[in-house]
């Protein structure tokens, strides 16, 4: 959501923003609404002033005994009465359709944000790691159902497609990789740790923008609720109408939680294994910061979500999305692709974005600045993978394979899996 103000002091710009988004103009027909807002609160404000002004002579009407200027000023209240309604009424649909506009408006991407249509443009920016390149390398599909602990046949008997059924070390292996990140980020990284709502309203989702305009990539309860597509949706929505004070941002949630997902506009893609399913689990990381500290924050974040696979010593490289591959909430985003083998390429495993105060104006969600009571304003938010637990095991299949079909467990990985050394298949 945009600050209507701005676009008011800043047409051109506005404009230029949406242009890099691949978008057409829309600050003539915002302002013109705008106007016609302002028009309706100026003629508010008119009969207002004169419905106190006679009220007030009615009273001395009465006071003198003036019976016909008494009646006169009350029927003239009341019809300054039957009018305000209507000018209301014209004033709300006007900020209403304002309102409706801007919700459907991606954020404007940050001044160096690469300009391009999609991830062809995106920008490399550092790599870690030596990828391992191998002819034999399998995929970590292949790898799961040899050792007898990945079953996508099962999960399809009982939810259809594009889910999957862990089962032994491999399902431990899951939960291990999960309780790794999370101990890192909270013992090391200063993130606080949250076991949020999975169920959420509309207002939480509108909040971080994947309503209206996402709705089909979400599942929806029967009642009034939906599944989160990330805890994101729930760890940002802490702050929801909320007015903290700077002394405490910044703020730093972190979660790990099942995600649901339609995967709408993926049919064909990744059909195989697990690397777009309807429902996986996701380490998360959100921060809350004023405006001063969001661009270091969003570069500690990313850090965070690095080590994570330097830990791992899984090689990856990190990339800066382009104008046309960002996401609808974020200003700027970064993609940390780790490499799989079995495929023979990188893969995301993370993205990190900065959102400036898109979400917050959505969420209404404020700071007091330090040493100025009286100035409130919109606080600035950023979410990030740290990171997707299924994506990070299928990188650890794949990388840690071994020539007789089992898996190697990575170090740091090993106290989470009783000290156990290796995966093999189960007899």
């Amino acid at each position: 959501m945009f600050d209507i103000r701005y676009i008011r002091d800043n047409p051109d710009a506005f404009d230029a923003g949406l242009a890099r988004r691949g978008l057409a103009p829309r600050a003539g027909e915002i302002l013109a609404l705008d106007e016609e807002a302002r028009k309706y609160t100026v003629t508010l404000n008119d009969l207002q002033e004169k419905r106190n002004a006679a009220s007030k002579q009615i009273g001395q009407a009465k006071a003198k005994g003036d019976e016909a200027e008494f009646n006169r000023l009350r029927e003239e209240v009341e019809s300054i009465k039957g009018q305000m309604p209507v000018a209301e009424d014209m004033q709300k649909k006007k900020q209403d359709e304002i309102r409706d506009i801007l919700s459907g408006l991606p954020n404007i991407p940050a001044d160096d944000v690469p300009e391009g249509e999609d991830e062809a443009a995106n920008v490399e920016i550092r790599k870690w790691g030596e990828p391992k390149k191998s002819n034999s390398a399998k995929e970590h599909f292949d790898l799961g159902e040899a050792l007898g602990q990945m079953d996508f046949e099962t999960a399809a008997k009982m939810s259809g497609a594009r889910f999957v059924l862990l089962k032994g070390s491999l399902a431990r292996l899951e939960r291990a990789i999960a309780s790794f990140m999370l101990d890192l980020h909270t013992s090391e990284f200063g993130y606080t740790e949250c076991a949020p709502p999975l169920l959420v309203k509309d207002e939480a989702l509108y909040g971080t923008g994947q309503l209206p305009k996402f709705a089909e990539d979400l599942f929806k309860t029967t009642g009034d609720h939906w599944l989160i597509p990330t805890a994101e949706v729930s760890l940002t929505n802490i702050v929801n109408n909320e007015i903290l004070s700077e002394e405490e941002l910044p703020l730093r949630f972190t979660a790990w939680t099942p995600c649901f997902r339609s995967e709408a506009g993926s049919a064909g893609r990744d059909t195989r294994g697990m690397i777009r399913l309807h429902q996986f689990s996701k380490v998360e990381l959100v921060s809350i910061t004023t405006p001063e500290q969001s661009k270091d924050e969003h570069e500690r974040m990313t850090s965070c979500a690095e080590e994570v696979l330097k830990r791992l010593e899984l090689p990856f490289r990190t990339m800066v999305l382009s104008t046309g591959d960002m996401g609808f909430s974020a200003q700027k985003t970064y993609d940390i692709e780790v490499w799989l083998p079995g495929q023979g390429q990188y893969r995301e495993i993370s993205s990190c974005s900065n959102c400036g105060d898109f979400q917050a104006r959505r969420m209404n969600a404020r700071y007091r600045v330090a040493g100025e009571k009286k100035k409130i304003m919109p606080v600035h938010t950023l979410n990030g993978s740290g990171l997707a637990v299924g994506r990070t095991l299928v990188a650890v299949l794949e990388n840690y394979q071994q020539a007789d079909g089992s898996v190697a467990i990575p170090d740091v990985l090993k106290p989470y899996m009783g000290g156990a050394e290796k995966i093999e298949a189960q007899k």
